[in-house]
């Protein structure tokens, strides 16, 4: 397998370059989604209500997890796509080779931490059924164990899409995600497992991703090719790396931690809403991740072109961001809403089970008009290396505001459609500051782009 062919983003057109980078990673979030809810179906089907709710339980914190290591995967690929623009391709090999090293030395390291603190922290999450409890602290534990794995597949997909090559990273996916169907059915349905198999499955395959993505790079005949025998942390590269990547990953874990919040009001209502709140997430994700592919898209457009001082294009990289995702937007929410039930009925035919997660849908694919403004003119800043300003942001209207709605508002109605309303509420705050942010920040982002390394 080779790698995709690279993209000069500081050259031509940018209405097809973006939509082209971005169809890819769309893909490859639908695919990963697609398996995630695999693992969701296979034990709905097979293995019960208890395990669907204790997997859709876990939902938050594997989100707080990974959200981290794609933001710093996101660092990586400002980086290099910097230096690429700007011709620094020295600096490339350098921060290519660091990065690989910061994606393991980062899963190990937050892998212990997430060992030692899982427990009280299923504990705090107010689950009612100790059975249902017991199975999601199996399945983290498992979990915490594969993200030096996880995170790896991450930093290699940003390696390569610095340089506009979207299409291995979704090759690679696809075959693991096959291996991930097989090896779910495999461990259920034969060797009987639960819980702990769907976990292992989703390990094992990242591995997979994980051992193509880096053969490929060690292969690779362009800027970006791995030498084993030159990894090495470059500390000005790993400093770039964290000062971008840090702070998005700090922002998306930010959702994640508030989404921990609400996923324990939901866990106070009761199993079906649980069960039917785990099927509708694995659904309405998928609206989600055209939005956060466009995101993508204009963070590394941007990268390119503001190394290359063509800040003309950053601006038009933007707005086109916004029109086609937006027309992307479109499409996938009249197709969710359209057979949102058809859709939740792949994991549970318990009416009570459909109903709140339809619910769910339709508060989400709402919220998703708010959250596109979020995606993109984060990525947008990221881009120019402003990293910190949007998690701040967040830090103020996603966690504080929805922290403050479920102690008050949810408290004084104990109702799923007043949970729900945090979501609309809550991400409309942050586009508009966001927006504001970026009005006020436009001058002052067209500048020579700082080194990368």
């Amino acid at each position: 397998m080779a790698l995709g062919v690279k993209v000069d983003m500081t050259q031509g057109s940018l209405w097809d370059k973006i939509v082209l980078f971005a169809i890819p990673v769309a893909l490859m979030a639908f695919l990963q989604q697609l398996f995630n809810a695999a693992d969701v179906a296979v034990l709905g089907q097979f293995a019960g209500t208890n395990a669907m709710a204790a997997v859709g339980s876990c939902g938050a914190m594997c989100s707080f997890v990974v959200s981290l290591g794609t933001g710093m995967s996101l660092g990586a690929n400002v980086t290099i796509a910097t230096n690429i623009g700007s011709g620094r391709m020295d600096a490339v090999r350098r921060a290519v080779h660091t990065a690989m090293l910061a994606a393991v030395g980062g899963g190990v390291i937050l892998g212990l931490a997430g060992e030692l603190v899982i427990e009280p922290i299923m504990a705090a999450m107010g689950i009612k059924d100790p059975e249902v409890e017991a199975m999601a602290l199996l399945y983290m534990r498992v979990y915490l164990a594969g993200l030096p794995i996880l995170f790896l597949y991450d930093f290699e997909a940003a390696i390569m899409r610095s340089q506009g090559d979207t299409r291995t990273p979704l090759i690679a996916l696809t075959i693991s995600g096959m291996v991930n169907v097989g090896l779910n059915l495999l461990f259920v349905l034969v060797l009987g497992m639960d819980v702990d198999g769907v976990a292992s499955a989703t390990v094992i395959s990242s591995a997979v991703s994980s051992i193509i993505l880096l053969w490929c790079l060690t292969h690779s005949d362009s800027v970006i090719r791995v030498n084993l025998r030159e990894l090495a942390i470059d500390w000005p590269s790993l400093k770039r790396i964290l000062i971008v990547g840090l702070p998005a990953g700090i922002q998306g874990a930010l959702f994640s931690v508030s989404n921990v919040i609400v996923q324990a009001a939901v866990n106070s209502l009761d199993t079906a809403v649980m069960a039917g709140n785990s099927a509708a997430n694995n659904i309405d994700a998928f609206s989600w991740y055209s939005l956060n592919a466009f995101g993508q898209a204009c963070t590394t457009f941007v990268g390119q072109n503001n190394g290359a001082r063509r800040h003309d294009r950053c601006l038009r990289t933007l707005k086109i961001c916004f029109i086609e995702g937006y027309t992307a937007y479109a499409i996938l929410t009249t197709i969710l809403l359209l057979f949102s039930r058809q859709l939740l009925s792949i994991f549970s035919t318990d009416p009570a089970v459909l109903d709140a997660g339809q619910l769910r849908i339709q508060f989400i694919l709402a919220t998703h008009l708010f959250t596109m403004v979020v995606e993109i003119m984060s990525g947008y800043l990221r881009g120019y290396g402003c990293s910190l300003p949007p998690t701040i942001i967040a830090l103020i209207s996603i966690c504080v505001l929805r922290v403050l709605w479920v102690a008050f508002i949810f408290s004084a109605d104990h109702t799923l459609f007043t949970l729900l309303m945090v979501y609309p509420v809550s991400v409309a705050v942050n586009a508009l500051l966001t927006m504001l942010f970026t009005f006020f920040m436009r001058n002052h982002l067209a500048r020579p782009a700082a080194a990368a390394a």
